[in-house]
């Protein structure tokens, strides 16, 4: 006879790969709708502007359900969210991407789900095994290959390239960090926490640069854009991404990112007019395979 745990566990291994599969299809967007709302916004105002009004939706949301407030050890933890995925990564990828395109981002996003997991061992206690590491290099290597092969390496070394690189860092700590919190706070109150604690630097921030640079440069598909990263990759987004690591785990689901990526520049090509050969749906099998790998690894 199987145990109660036999069952379970797998079971919440399905439900946290949906979820977190459901969160990276809604991340996958945020680097086209971020360049194109820096083509018309201040990337300042885009950084803290959509940390503003997420945070507006996380304070109505807690009131609604009648949250509970995050103890002191919560607190100190959400501030290291806050720092990772509220300011850190939106920041750094708006300023990155004022110079260069949503695909050349794409490039270095590949690191993320290996910096993830690196960081759900050192902030979560997980111990991946060989297998999941293997498979999971081997995810990285594809989609790194799929890039070198389609010109993402092209240009040299940027800049930008050193935003998207402290982009990576600081978004897979704010991931691993959220998705090890989430497990006691749940996923929706983990992000709505972190949204609420940094409003009020974020508001202030967003008065200064609204201010001196007002909005006359703006575009309607700026603001489409600033809409989708305010509401869906910085909001609705971590509801389902938050308690996928919490379910799963945050070094194993954290792989789903894998598919980021390549989806990142078949939106990118859809949306921003970007060349994506079909050698895209070639890799995207191969990562695909990659991520049931570490989903099956202990």
């Amino acid at each position: 006879m199987r145990t109660k745990d036999n069952v379970t566990a797998p079971s919440r291994v399905t439900g946290g790969l949906l979820l977190g599969a459901l969160g990276v299809l809604a991340f996958s967007f945020s680097l086209p709708a971020t360049r194109l709302a820096v083509a018309g916004l201040d990337p300042w105002f885009v950084a803290f502007g959509r940390a503003v009004g997420a945070g507006v939706l996380a304070t109505v949301y807690l009131l609604v359900t009648s949250a509970r407030r995050p103890t002191a050890g919560q607190l100190r933890r959400l501030v290291v969210v806050a720092l990772g995925v509220v300011v850190g990564f939106p920041l750094c990828t708006s300023l990155a991407l004022t110079e260069q395109t949503a695909s050349h981002g794409a490039v270095v996003i590949t690191m993320l789900p290996a910096v993830t997991a690196v960081f759900g061992v050192l902030r979560g206690g997980e111990r991946p095994s060989r297998a999941f590491w293997l498979a999971a290099g081997a995810s990285f290597v594809a989609v790194l290959a799929f890039v070198g092969v389609s010109g993402g390496f092209g240009g040299g070394f940027q800049l930008a390239d050193l935003w998207l690189l402290v982009a990576v860092l600081a978004c897979g700590l704010g991931y691993a960090e959220g998705g090890a919190l989430a497990r006691d706070l749940g996923g929706a109150r983990t992000i709505c926490w972190a949204l609420v604690l940094s409003l009020p630097v974020s508001l202030a921030i967003t008065v200064v640069v609204v201010a001196g640079h007002g909005f006359a440069g703006a575009t309607g598909s700026s603001w489409l854009g600033f809409a989708y990263v305010t509401v869906i990759s910085m909001f609705l987004g971590f509801f389902a991404w938050y308690a996928g690591l919490a379910r799963g785990g945050v070094a194993r689901i954290g792989q789903v990112q894998a598919l980021q990526p390549v989806l990142t520049l078949t939106w990118s090509a859809l949306l921003l007019h970007e060349q994506v050969s079909l050698v895209t749906v070639l890799v995207a099998l191969v990562v695909l395979g990659c991520v049931v790998l570490t989903q099956r690894a202990r």
